[in-house]
């Protein structure tokens, strides 16, 4: 267990103002807290308005690409149309 303890020990360690810090950072980011424009969140609730935000937005760049590639499938490949979506995405 010492060993254990000992590579613990050489983490370094972050305080409460750094916690308070991120937190506040991530409750900028966050438009459904923002638009609260309220500071009585919990550090918990923005932790987990973070994780369902992440969940979202993974979501929407899966139906994005899903979308860009029936698109593509759909126009010519050689054509201006497609020209245009490929300097978009590159």
């Amino acid at each position: 267990m010492s060993s254990r303890r000992s590579s613990q020990s050489s983490v370094p360690r972050i305080t409460d103002d750094q916690i308070i810090n991120l937190v506040s950072k991530l409750r900028q980011l966050l438009p459904e807290i923002r638009q609260r424009r309220s500071d009585k969140v919990s550090a918990s609730k923005v932790l987990q308005e973070t994780c369902n935000y992440i969940k979202n937005l993974h979501r929407e760049v899966d139906d994005l690409s899903e979308r860009l590639s029936q698109l593509l499938a759909t126009i010519d490949f050689d054509s201006p149309e497609a020209e245009i979506i490929r300097s978009l995405i590159m």
